[in-house]
């Protein structure tokens, strides 16, 4: 067991890249190591979850097996009208107890390290990071995971207490949830991410095309158009703080995927491949977490 009560894990989303990242996941639960705070957006919340449930299945089959699943989206189910990524199923049906993917809520709600989660509002485009006491049970933590990695224009927009959620990567970090747990105190950080390093977002090609097909939500247009300047201001922070020797930083070296691949065979060789760039760096990992 290693206690890292003063580090806060973050994990980058990314979609399905988080195959990668899901053997980083796994790791940490099979050694015991835990952490003062645990955050992240998209897919990294889920990753996030899946941490302090201390689910090693949970962990690996969310980006491998699972998603592969037709049943989790692809093309049919985009023209179907439930989304490329099909969240209502994969979080607020297949989450449940029996089903595809249970969520064990009991050990997570008995885990004690701090959460926090970001989604985006659609109407003003405001940050919101969601943590603990905002969760009263598994079918509206379900809901608040699934507000996180809502890919606007390609998947429904869920809805709480009245206000629409999209993505969080589309927030005031760009995805990169370092300004959360900066927020709560925490001045060093273990972060995992999906992109390699130097990698820097450029901004988006179509511009009139994204305000015209987001004119119902300029907010949520205008953050797509934004965020890449968001994006590359979090990953100079986080390159400093690695200098500073404040961050132990992941950056994958051997990524062949993109953010939407359902392959099975490549989301397999997307894992193995992060494992042993896991294994690789694990000792490095020990030592700066009990620095």
């Amino acid at each position: 067991m290693v206690d890292a009560p003063n580090v806060a894990l973050i994990f980058e989303g990314g979609g399905m890249r988080n195959s990668y990242t899901a053997a980083c996941v796994d790791q940490l639960i099979a050694y015991n190591v835990s952490f003062g705070w645990v955050g992240g957006i998209s897919a990294g919340a889920t990753h996030s979850a899946n941490f302090l449930s201390h689910d090693r299945w949970r962990a690996t089959h969310s980006f491998v097996e699972f998603g592969a699943d037709p049943r989790t989206g692809g093309v049919r189910s985009l023209l179907r009208g439930t989304g490329y990524f099909n969240a209502e199923y994969v979080f607020e049906i297949a989450g449940a107890p029996g089903e595809e993917l249970p969520f064990d809520w009991e050990t997570f709600v008995n885990e004690p390290t701090p959460l926090r989660i970001g989604a985006t509002r659609a109407d003003n485009g405001e940050t919101v990071y969601w943590g603990r006491e905002d969760f009263k049970d598994l079918n509206d933590f379900m809901l608040r995971m699934r507000c996180s990695g809502t890919l606007p224009g390609l998947m429904p927009t869920p809805t709480i207490d009245g206000v629409d959620y999209v993505d969080g990567a589309l927030g005031r970090s760009g995805g990169l949830a370092v300004d959360a747990a900066m927020d709560d105190g925490f001045e060093k950080f273990l972060i995992l991410r999906t992109r390699p390093r130097g990698f820097r977002r450029t901004p988006p090609r179509s511009p009139r095309l994204i305000r015209r097909l987001l004119r119902s939500r300029p907010a949520v247009a205008e953050a797509m158009l934004t965020r890449h300047k968001r994006y590359n201001h979090y990953a100079e922070v986080i390159e400093q703080l690695e200098s500073d020797g404040k961050a132990l930083v992941f950056y994958p070296d051997d990524m062949r995927i993109q953010n939407t691949e359902r392959n099975l065979q490549k989301l397999k060789q997307s894992f193995n491949a992060g494992m042993a760039q896991t294994v690789r760096e694990w000792d490095s990992w020990m030592e700066f977490l009990q620095q």
